[in-house]
């Protein structure tokens, strides 16, 4: 398994409490891949310093995620869910801190 998928899957684990927190149904058919993975693999690249879509897909091409879509309709529906992105975000870093006012 390659490290991409590896550092997926765990920012994938790490925000499904956080999303289902937030979670909002979504009008009309269901997607291929869902709005919590689209925003775990914008947050996975972002992790891991790849700033281009291009060079995100060009390294998921002997990747095995499953459910990924076209580069085209993951660009569209990363915009789409910058909402939904920034919401996570805070809540990740809410936890960060509460997790560093224990601590000290």
């Amino acid at each position: 398994m390659s490290k991409i998928v590896k550092n997926y899957q765990k920012v994938l684990q790490t925000i499904k409490p956080l999303y289902q927190s937030i979670e909002k149904k979504r009008p009309g058919p269901t997607p291929k891949m869902s709005d919590i993975e689209v925003v775990a693999l914008s947050l996975t690249a972002e992790y891991m310093s790849i700033d281009s879509e291009n060079a995100l897909f060009e390294k998921l091409k002997h990747c095995n995620i499953d459910h990924l879509i076209e580069r085209s309709q993951f660009n569209k529906r990363r915009r789409k869910l910058f909402m939904l992105t920034e919401e996570i975000r805070k809540k990740l870093s809410e936890n960060f801190l509460s997790m560093r006012s224990i601590s000290l």
